[in-house]
This record gives C-alpha cells, structure tokens and sequence, in this order.
C-alpha cells in the first residue's frame, strides 16, 4: 500500500492541506475554497497553496476538525437549481399589524399575532382581539448602543393553548394561558449583558405535558410545568466567591435563542461566552428531566468557536442535525452559507453556501426567508431547489409558511 506524504498508508483524505497540518495538535490555517460547492484546502500562515499535498483521511480530518481557521480565500460556488416550488397558496386582507417581525406565531388551524393592542387570533376569514398582555418596563440605561433594543417577540405552544411573549434583549417574560385568560409565569432572567442575546424561552409538550424552558439568569435556564408553574428544575448553580474556584456546577454561559429539536428530546441554545465567542450549546433535555439534575449544565458545544459571532438563524434539520448561518470562525472573515453540526458528537457534517435570513428545517428541507423571497435549500444535494420571490413569511408550522404585512395575511404550504 502507497505511503502518503503525512506518512500514514490508506485512502486520500477529502482536503489537501500543507505538512505542517498534517499533526495531532495543528496550528491555525486558513481555508482556500476550490471554487467547487463548499469545497477547500487548509494552508498554514508559514505556507503557500503550491505546498499542499494529498493526506489520508485520517489526517485530512484531524486538521478540519481542529485548525482554527483564521480566514477564508477565494469564493464558494453557490448551487442555484430551482424547481416547480408547488404547494398551495392563500392570501386574503387582514388589517392585523404585528409589533416586529417576532410577533406573529402559529396556532392550531391558525395564527396569533401580537399588536400594541394584545394578543389578536387570526383564522382564514376573520381576526379577532383576545386580550392586552404587559411585561415590565426595561432600563433603558442598560441599553448602550441598541435603540432598537429591547423588543418584544411572541411564542406559542404546540397545542395553542400557552403564549409567552418575551423581551429580547432584555429582562423579563410572562406566560399566558389563553384558556382561562390567566398569567402563569412572570419570568426575569436578571441583568448581565442580556441586550446581546434574544430571551430564551421555548414551549415542551402538549396537553397535561405542557412545559415551558426559559432563562432565569443570565446562565441559567429552568423548566416549568403548565399550567400551575411550578419549577422541575431545582438545583444549585452557585457563583463563585470572589479568589474561589468555580463551584462545580458553575455556568459561565451567557443564555440566548432556543431551538427545540422535532422530538423535543434536545435543545440548542445560541449563546456566547468570553471573551466573546458565539457557542451554540446542545442541552440533553429528556436526560434533565429524567432526573440528570444539571444536564443544562454540561451540555455540548458546537462549532469550534465564533469570534463576536452569535444571535443567528438556527434550525434543526432533523433530530440529530443542527443547521447554523454563516460559515468561518470570526464575524469578520465569515460567508453566507450554513454550517450543519451532528447534535450527538458536535462534529460538523456539511456545509452550504449561499443561504442568508430567517430559516426553518421541515421534511428534510431548510427554508430561508432572504431578502428577495423565501428560498427552499436542499442540504443533501447542497444547491437551493426552489424560490418564491417578494415572500418573506415571519412564521411557520408543519410546513405552513405566514407573511401578515401591508394589511394582508399571506401563505403557502410546501407539498407532502
């Protein structure tokens, strides 16, 4: 069997890179794109891409996965190879005005939108006002250099019975069972630096499994059960003494945006840690509530770090696939495009270039709501498969996309 130049005989790795990488702890290394798909070689700062040579996978592998990429050179090739979109289209007027574009969710068979007025039910032939909801007023003092911050946004649970609605970028939540017309949970998540991260809070289960999971510091996240509130998640979570060590359980994680996989098993949380680097954090949510009492706390983090970049669109593909914008490691040096991570190993699986804008994951599929129209992504063929330009929906649910702007409800449903 032929000896590659890393000095280990197999099959060639799917990268080439130069011999200075080709170690088990390899120094950093930018990423020269071939101008096919996604596809790279890694170069080290003390070499050129006419020193690259062919390595075994095992090799080529080892430095993708642990190389912190300082850059990128050259461009990616974005695969545009759209189809008959199909599905069913509607539209009719609704003369209903959502606070922001967080302000519109789904319900069972229709839409809930939040207004200055309150909450307003939206169905296919009528709109009506349930009720006001308050949160309390933030510090603006805390606000630095956001005026647009803090802004409310709207969460509904899968059965239409709960609706949170929440200060990202700020403090405080509330949570309303629309039933009964009755708060269940006023929720503060303190203050430490929360104007950079939206308010985390997402909706469990259904019916007597009804949950709810939401920041209750700014490292801290807890579950509630619904209706009646009461906390499943006591534990301790101390922080350290000042010239202490770190208690062992002690999170040095700012909290932010949830996304809950299909089976409600995990969650992934876009957070941020010092100094500061965006870490998406995956969280074993059937093991903490099977009794692992600080599973929040030692959850996996994804991506090998993101210099000043978090608070982006994340979805998940499927239950074990985790889809996040932008590809590279540092917001100055990043592309348009997902990076796609395995939830169980943290280890990155794919990537595809082009996708830029609110994103959901259905059937398989990652739909973007970019600038020019909702585009339809095809991870598995690595190309954009489908465009509906001027639609740019702000809600979604089983394959059911929502726009409400300019006095006109808008919506199509993807094909089965």
């Amino acid at each position: 069997m032929t000896t590659l130049p890393c000095g280990h005989p197999g099959s060639i790795g799917s990268l080439r890179l130069c011999p200075h990488l080709a170690v088990e702890e390899p120094p950093s290394s930018t990423r020269h794109l071939t101008g096919v798909g996604t596809r790279y070689d890694l170069v080290c700062g003390e070499c050129t891409p006419a020193d690259l040579v062919d390595v075994c996978a095992s090799c080529a592998d080892r430095a993708d996965q642990r190389s912190f990429p300082s850059g990128w050179h050259g461009e990616t090739e974005v695969l545009l190879r759209d189809r008959e979109l199909g599905g069913t289209w509607s539209a009719r007027p609704c003369p209903v005005r959502p606070l922001n574009d967080g302000c519109l969710a789904p319900m069972p068979g229709h839409w809930l939108a939040l207004t200055a007025e309150g909450f307003v039910r939206i169905t296919d032939d009528d709109q009506w006002l349930v009720g006001p909801v308050e949160l309390p007023e933030e510090n603006p003092v805390d606000m630095r250099d956001f005026p647009d911050r803090p802004r409310r946004s709207l969460h509904t649970s899968r059965d239409g019975r709960f609706a949170a609605v929440v200060s990202d970028y700020g403090q405080f939540a509330t949570v309303v069972d629309l039933d009964e017309w009755s708060t269940v949970l006023h929720l503060d998540r303190d203050w430490n630096d929360n104007e950079l991260t939206r308010y985390p809070l997402a909706f469990l289960g259904e019916g007597e499994t009804a949950k709810v999971v939401a920041g209750t510091d700014w490292n801290r996240l807890d579950v509630f059960a619904l209706p009646g509130g009461e906390l499943l998640t006591d534990r301790e979570t101390a922080a350290p003494q000042e010239g202490a060590p770190e208690p062992e359980h002690y999170l040095d994680y700012f909290q932010g945006a949830l996304q809950v996989s299909p089976s409600e098993r995990s969650l992934v949380v876009d957070g941020w840690v010092w100094m500061p680097v965006g870490s998406p954090l995956v969280v074993d949510v059937a093991a903490w509530l099977a009794g692992d009492v600080h599973a929040a706390e030692t959850g996996r983090h994804l991506t090998p770090g993101r210099s000043s970049d978090w608070d982006t669109p994340i979805a998940w593909l499927d239950d074990t696939t985790i889809a996040i914008q932008r590809m590279g490691a540092s917001w100055q040096r990043m592309l348009d495009g997902v990076e796609l991570y395995d939830a169980q190993t943290g280890r990155r699986t794919g990537m595809l270039a082009g996708p830029a804008g609110r994103m959901w994951g259905h059937g398989g599929l990652l739909y973007v709501a970019a600038e020019a129209g909702l585009e339809v992504w095809d991870p598995a063929e690595g190309a954009r498969i489908g465009f509906a330009a001027g639609f740019r929906p702000t809600a979604h649910c089983e394959g059911t996309f929502a726009e409400l702007r300019d006095d006109q409800l808008r919506t199509w449903t993807a094909e089965a």
